[in-house]
């Protein structure tokens, strides 16, 4: 049975849950998840010999929501897996992230690969950092319309989600999944500012067949406390950018894999292609070639739960 508590981490409280014993995986879930976007694989990797580990985020669910944006960097969300894993009483984990929890993965394991048996990042590919900052990128690329840039508006975001929590989720899950009519086909998601993102987002009669009533329910009293903490990771794109020039050129070097479907939107913004494209190339310690599923959009191991279990299972008995 999966079990919760609370944990002291970095002068804040992490809800967790957990599960199994054996090495330690860390699940990190994205935007906007909670822990629960992996249920599908606590049984399956316990069973399997693993201690799986998933928390709620800083800035989601019942974990400690800071008010000041700049405490959101992605040196405090590494800070974060590091202080986890160490509060658990181990010496060393397998780090696994989805969405916006695979670049805190890929950068616990740029950061401090002393710790790392294995890195594996589902939609979102291994950090190589820009030559200019991300927010400043896209606002010149498309006129301030990216939703990162839409995000980057103090309180106009929050206040749109917030309104309906229940109905904004099940916009996005749909609007992300390989399910909706519009995946796959390379549109960028551009905002318009004056109208939110959620008006032209289909609210779908009947939930796709993987994400349930149950599931957004879940989901929906996770974000009881709103969305603010959570786009304030967005909120420090820039700032991440600037703190994390030390490591411009640096590698991901413990064993990674990369997960990804061949209807979600991310691996399709600009440049992400080509990325994924000469990934076996810039990492000599990725395992295997991008792992791409056939119609599956962003919700990687929610939509794809058996394909993505039984690449992980493989990938962590492979790198004991």
């Amino acid at each position: 049975m999966v079990e919760h508590r609370m944990i002291d981490v970095n002068g804040i409280r992490l809800h967790i849950a957990e599960q199994g014993e054996g090495p330690l995986v860390v699940l990190l879930h994205g935007f906007p998840e909670s822990w629960h976007s992996w249920h599908h694989q606590f049984g399956p990797l316990a069973a399997a010999g693993f201690r799986v580990v998933a928390p709620d985020q800083r800035g989601y669910g019942r974990s400690d929501h800071p008010e000041d944006v700049e405490a959101y960097s992605v040196l405090h969300l590494v800070g974060d897996v590091v202080g986890l894993i160490q509060a658990l009483g181990e010496e060393k984990a397998y780090v696994v992230g989805h969405d916006w929890g695979a670049p805190v993965a890929w950068h616990t394991a740029l950061l401090r690969p002393d710790l790392v048996l294995g890195v594996a990042g589902l939609s979102v590919p291994p950090p190589f950092r820009g030559t200019q900052p991300p927010l400043t990128a896209m606002d010149k690329m498309f006129g301030g319309r990216f939703y990162w840039n839409y995000f980057n508006r103090p309180g106009v975001a929050d206040a749109e989600f917030a309104r309906d929590p229940r109905t904004t989720l099940r916009k996005f899950f749909y609007w992300g999944s390989g399910d909706a009519p519009h995946a796959g086909d390379g549109q960028q998601p551009l905002v318009d500012p004056d109208r939110g993102w959620l008006a032209d987002m289909e609210d779908p009669e009947v939930l796709p067949e993987w994400f349930t009533e149950d599931d957004l329910d879940a989901l929906t009293e996770s974000f009881s406390k709103g969305f603010t903490g959570a786009l304030n990771w967005y909120r420090n794109l820039d700032r991440n950018w600037e703190l994390t020039a030390p490591w411009h050129g640096a590698r991901v070097t413990p064993p990674a894999l990369y997960i990804y479907g061949d209807r979600d939107v991310v691996p399709a913004f600009p440049g992400t292609p080509d990325l994924i494209a000469q990934l076996p190339e810039l990492m000599p310690n990725l395992w295997r070639e991008p792992l791409q599923l056939a119609g599956c959009g962003h919700w990687t191991q929610q939509e794809r739960p058996d394909e993505v279990n039984a690449a992980l299972i493989e990938f962590l008995k492979a790198h004991p």
